[in-house]
């Protein structure tokens, strides 16, 4: 985040359910987050609502628009947030005579491609409790990569949220939780989750 804030002093503010940017809008820069959370989003023909990630402090989002020069999905704060505005056209410039910076912004991609393929894995081929599971492994590890605790924190989407995400149906995650909890995987209070047993909620998606 310290390289980021280099490049650029806009730094913009959003209040939970502002849109950082909406789908079809002109591509000019790509978003570094600094503090609170985001999830991106595509509409549906029939008006339903796709989540396609939810986003956190020290990453980047925008990059779907580079290839078209035109955002392909909205990007909308979960929480009050700031974010740290970089103009695309610098960021190319500076990689140019950074190699290092160039590096780092390919890998960056190619984590965005990594993931996207996880996704696609999950909704083909893991039933409900694994894609629940591998969702909350997944938050675990990029909290403890930020320093924060990887077993005890806060969910900033709702139930509906992740069972978007997913390709879950609201009761199907909310039975999902439950059983968890009533096998002593995790403990959970409304938005708070306590992962009690990471070693069994692992072996849930360890075959996969």
């Amino acid at each position: 985040m310290q390289q980021l804030d280099a490049l650029t002093s806009l730094k913009r503010t959003f209040r939970r359910g502002e849109y950082l940017y909406r789908c079809g809008e002109h591509f000019q820069s790509l978003f570094a987050i600094r503090t609170g959370f985001f999830k991106t989003q595509v509409l549906h023909e029939d008006g339903r609502e796709q989540v396609t990630g939810f986003q956190m402090p020290g990453e980047i989002i925008g990059l779907d628009a580079i290839c078209t020069d035109a955002h392909t999905c909205d990007a909308v704060a979960l929480e009050d947030s700031e974010i740290c505005e970089i103009p695309f056209d610098r960021l190319e410039t500076l990689s140019r005579e950074l190699p290092s910076l160039q590096r780092h912004l390919h890998k960056i991609m190619s984590r965005e491609i990594v993931r996207d393929q996880g996704i696609m894995m999950l909704l083909g081929s893991m039933r409900a409790e694994e894609r629940l599971a591998a969702f909350l492994l997944n938050l675990s590890q990029r909290f403890s990569a930020r320093g924060y605790s990887p077993t005890s924190f806060y969910l900033r989407m709702t139930r509906q949220e992740i069972g978007s995400y997913l390709g879950l149906k609201l009761e199907t995650v909310s039975r999902t939780f439950s059983h968890f909890q009533e096998h002593g995987l995790l403990n959970v209070r409304v938005r708070e989750v306590e992962i009690m047993d990471l070693i069994r909620l692992r072996s849930f998606v360890s075959h996969t």
